[in-house]
């Protein structure tokens, strides 16, 4: 197979092969693909999920029962020590 990749990528791959633990661009390239493959299969998987969240959140925000930002900051401050926590234990 032959991939023709715009100079751009080709320069962050390179940036990247420098700096990473790829040995060559094929190494790389297989990662970046079983990635991209994980997430797609991950968003197929729940896709209808994250759709039905997404239509109550849009619902609540017509009916203007929105969070303000420094809640969000404070809950989500909280879910990090819990995760971390959770993660030593």
């Amino acid at each position: 197979m032959n991939i023709h990749l715009k100079p751009e990528l080709e320069r962050l791959i390179q940036e990247d092969l420098q700096r990473g633990p790829y040995q060559n661009v094929d190494e790389y390239v297989e990662r970046a693909v079983a990635m991209l493959h994980e997430q797609e299969k991950w968003l197929a998987e729940n896709g209808s999920e994250i759709g039905a969240k997404i239509s109550v959140g849009y619902a609540a925000a017509e009916r203007g029962e929105l969070t303000d930002a420094e809640q969000v900051r404070v809950q989500m401050n909280e879910r990090k020590r819990t995760w971390a926590t959770d993660k030593r234990d």
